[in-house]
């Protein structure tokens, strides 16, 4: 529907990468204006993505909160 429509844009998606490094929390931001299925489809990568590498401070694993752009050209 939305490469019909010719809709185009970048939706902002939070998320937190947990102590194991695993991704959680994931959220749309800001998400593209009548592309429902674009800002759906940016969850659903952002949710498969394999482990990252941990965040430290003080030489202890944190949680990190990343806030990624996602754009689309259809």
């Amino acid at each position: 529907v939305e490469k019909k429509a010719g809709i185009t844009g970048k939706c902002f998606v939070k998320f937190v990468v947990e102590k194991d490094g695993s991704i959680s929390n994931v959220e749309i931001l800001k998400g593209i204006v009548d592309g429902s299925s674009c800002n759906n489809e940016a969850m659903r990568v952002i949710k498969s993505m394999p482990k990252w590498n941990i965040g430290k401070q003080n030489g202890r694993p944190v949680r990190v909160y990343f806030n990624v752009p996602v754009s689309f050209r259809l």
